[in-house]
């Protein structure tokens, strides 16, 4: 009669499956980092080029968000040759009308454009304000950025500058975080900066562009309106997402800048970062379910802890120390492009950091309610399946 494996045996072979797939996300995520870095900056950007066309910036805002004066401000000093900003918010009692006015006043010859509109276009009242702000750009190349968005002076003209060649639909950025020295602040930025950041570098690395990120969405007005504008947007949860996937429909292509932007990691406390994260998960959840169930593995510390403790051998022990290897450099890599006092300051919460995102990838999976600027909405429902 033939014979079968034990349990014991069984639950050795999934502990070393599971130990020598997050060691291999960890050293190819590693790979691709450095894959990136060795890529070189995108050239350096000559303010008199006549390819720099005039850019309308349409930032939507929402309040009086930490830093919100710094991180506009930064889009003041650009050195773009024409450039306008355009700022909107819905409410007249809205404290970030004050910022908007305290930048009129110290650039008067700067177009700063302050649009307060009440008008609701759908259930995203973000795209709703770009649907209001819209109506105000004066310019045909647009870029879209978040609030809470810091950039360098020639962040305009490096993102704007792929739009000249016509199969470029939009142009985005990746970001990293911006703490305020509070833990749950840090436990953000390592959330963007060491598990969403190398996820996306890994896809990239592997020749996808199935992705678009708020931080800088770049485009043509002719491609906005190809896809409807952004009233195909207005009931959508991830905008961002889905104006580049949108874009890609039509056979444009999307270019991932090498430019780096910084975002505000202000939560200040664990339950408003619990839940700003579960609406990431969540909506990437809906975006790439099937992706999205195998993203455990990224949780590199708690994989390996899991896999020794189903399988005490050598092999599993020495896959556990290349893994681990591999996440601590992982998490140093970062560190070479971004200003910052020391290199090594929260490493000691990277098993934390990992531990809690199975926790939150574990909720995102039971249900599909995310919260969002008051709003409770429903992933599930807000996803579009189609082009429009």
């Amino acid at each position: 009669m033939p014979t079968y494996p034990d349990i014991a045996t069984l639950l050795s072979w999934l502990g070393i499956a599971l130990g020598s797939a997050a060691a291999a996300y960890a050293c190819l995520s590693l790979w691709a980092w450095f894959r990136c870095d060795r890529s070189g900056k995108d050239p350096d950007p000559d303010v008199n080029d006549p390819a720099n066309q005039p850019v309308s910036v349409l930032k939507p805002l929402h309040g009086a968000e930490p830093r919100l004066y710094e991180n506009l401000r930064s889009f003041c000093l650009q050195q773009h040759a024409c450039h306008e900003l355009l700022f909107g918010v819905r409410d007249r009692d809205d404290p970030a009308i004050a910022v908007v006015q305290r930048l009129q006043r110290e650039f008067p010859k700067l177009p700063i454009t302050l649009v307060i509109d009440q008008r609701v276009h759908g259930d995203n009242l973000k795209v709703s304000n770009l649907i209001n702000l819209l109506e105000h750009a004066r310019y045909d190349w647009l870029v879209l950025a978040d609030s809470d968005i810091h950039v360098p002076t020639d962040y305009l003209m490096r993102v704007t500058a792929p739009l000249a060649s016509a199969d470029v639909g939009i142009v985005t950025c990746l970001y990293h975080g911006l703490t305020h020295n509070s833990f749950s602040s840090r436990l953000g930025r390592l959330f963007i900066d060491d598990w969403f950041a190398p996820s996306v570098r890994l896809a990239h690395a592997f020749g996808s562009t199935r992705f678009a990120f708020g931080s800088t969405i770049a485009l043509r007005r002719d491609t906005l309106q190809a896809i409807g504008g952004f009233d195909a947007l207005r009931n959508t949860l991830a905008d961002d997402f889905w104006l580049g996937e949108f874009s890609r429909q039509l056979g444009l292509r999307t270019e991932l800048s090498t430019l780096v932007v910084g975002t505000e990691v202000s939560e200040a406390n664990l339950r408003s970062l619990w839940i700003h994260e579960l609406r990431w998960l969540r909506t990437i959840r809906a975006i790439s379910p099937a992706g999205f169930a195998m993203s455990f593995i990224c949780f590199t510390w708690p994989m390996l802890l899991l896999a020794l403790c189903l399988s005490p051998t050598l092999p599993t022990l020495c896959v556990a120390l290349l893994g681990g290897a591999a996440r601590i450099l992982r998490y140093r890599a970062p560190w070479r492009s971004t200003a910052r006092s020391s290199p090594w300051l929260d490493i000691w919460l990277t098993p934390f950091r990992d531990a809690l995102l199975l926790v939150e990838w574990a909720g995102a999976l039971i249900r599909w309610r995310v919260e969002w600027r008051g709003q409770v909405l429903h992933a599930r429902d807000h996803a579009p399946s189609r082009y429009p």
